[in-house]
C-alpha cells in the first residue's frame, strides 16, 4: 500500500504543480496581450510587449499562444477582453504588507475574491496609501547566473553591463542575480545586458520595499499561506510584500514541509 498512497500523493502534487503552471501561462498571457493593446502589436517599437513575450517564452508558453495574445492585443483578432488593472493593499502576520495587483475584466468580482481570500487567511484590508507607501516602482531584471552554455556570470560581470544604463544595486538571490534600476531605466538596463551578451530570466516593472518586516517562522507561514491563497485567483497578477524570512527560519519552515 505505500507504493500505491506514494503515488496518490505524487500525482497530487504533480496535478497542484500542472494547474499552478495552467494559472502562470495565463497570466503571462494576459500581460502580452494587454501589453499589445497599450503600445501596439510590434515588440520593437513596445518594450513591454517585447519584455512580456521574453517572459512567456522563458517560462515555457507556446508560441501560437503569445502570437494569438499578440494580435487580439492590437486589435488584428477579436476576442480580447478589456483589462483593467487595480491593486489592492493589505496586510498580513505581523504587520507585512502586501500589495495585491490585478489585472481584471471585472472589477466587482475581483474585489470580491481579494477580500475573501484576504479574510479567509488571516489578512486584513488597508487603507488606500498606507501600505503603497512603504514600497517604490522599480524596474527590476532577474538574471542566471548559469547561461545557456555552460557560460557563468558574476556579480561583477553583472554590475559592469549594467551601471552606466542606470543599475541602482545588484543583489545575490542563489541561483539568479537582481538588478534594481528607476523604472524608467529598465529599457535600458536590460538591453546593457544584451550588448555584454548576458541573457536575462525577465525585465519587469515591480514594487520594491523600502524597508523590509523580519518575522518568525509562525509568521512566515501565515504570509505564504495568504500569498498563495491570492496567487491562486485569477485576476491576481503579482503580490509584493515587504517581509523578510531570515535563512534559519527558511530552514525551519523547510524542515516543517519535508
Amino acid at each position: 500500500m505505500s507504493g500505491h498512497s506514494k503515488w496518490a500523493t505524487t500525482k497530487h502534487k504533480k496535478a497542484a504543480i500542472d494547474a499552478k503552471r495552467g494559472k502562470m501561462f495565463a497570466k503571462l498571457i494576459k500581460n502580452v496581450e494587454v501589453a499589445a493593446r497599450m503600445g501596439g502589436g510590434d515588440p520593437s517599437g513596445n518594450p513591454t510587449l517585447y519584455d512580456a513575450i521574453q517572459k512567456a517564452k522563458k517560462s515555457s508558453v507556446p508560441n501560437d499562444n503569445i502570437d494569438r495574445a499578440v494580435k487580439r492585443g492590437s486589435g488584428a483578432e477579436t476576442g480580447g477582453a478589456d483589462y483593467t488593472t487595480i491593486t489592492y493593499e493589505v496586510y498580513g502576520a505581523s504587520g507585512v504588507g502586501l500589495l495585491v495587483e490585478c489585472l481584471t475584466d471585472n472589477k466587482n468580482r475581483a474585489a470580491m475574491e481579494v477580500r475573501t481570500a484576504v479574510t479567509r487567511n488571516g489578512g486584513t484590508m488597508a487603507d488606500p496609501g498606507s501600505v503603497s507607501r512603504l514600497f517604490n516602482r522599480k524596474g527590476v531584471v532577474l538574471v542566471a547566473k548559469a547561461q545557456e552554455g555552460g557560460k557563468e556570470v558574476s556579480e561583477d560581470d553583472v554590475l559592469e553591463a549594467t551601471l552606466d544604463a542606470g543599475a541602482e544595486e545588484v543583489n545575490d538571490l542563489g541561483d539568479q542575480f537582481q538588478v534594481i534600476s528607476e523604472a524608467t531605466d529598465l529599457v535600458a538596463v536590460r538591453t546593457a545586458l544584451q550588448a555584454a551578451g548576458i541573457d536575462y530570466d525577465s525585465a519587469d516593472i515591480q514594487f520594491v520595499a523600502t524597508m523590509d518586516i523580519p518575522v518568525d517562522a509562525a509568521a512566515a507561514g501565515k504570509v505564504f499561506k495568504l500569498v498563495d491563497a491570492l496567487e491562486d485567483l485569477d485576476d491576481v497578477q503579482d503580490v509584493f510584500s515587504n517581509v523578510d524570512v531570515p535563512a534559519d527560519v527558511m530552514a525551519e519552515l523547510e524542515a516543517a514541509d519535508a
